[in-house]
């Protein structure tokens, strides 16, 4: 499981791969990031503070793959 099938899983419509960023290109609304935060927290098993649900930290694969790295290495 990868940042990319979390992402498709929830907006399987949306390309993700060619999007610089998805919350100002309206591929990811409000309840997308809730929706991808329960994902991640049971695939990637961290858990997403409220503090860094904000939208810098979902705006690309790149940003969101950044988050995990921090959490996981914050353990």
């Amino acid at each position: 499981m990868n940042v990319i099938d979390a992402l498709n899983d929830i907006r399987p419509e949306a390309n993700f791969l060619n999007a610089r960023d998805f919350i100002e290109e309206g591929l990811l609304d409000s309840f997308d990031i809730v929706t991808l935060v329960a994902s991640l927290d049971t695939k990637f098993k961290v858990s997403i503070p409220g503090t860094d649900i904000v939208p810098e930290n979902f705006k690309s694969v790149e940003s969101i793959e950044n988050l995990l790295k921090r959490l996981k290495d914050s353990k």
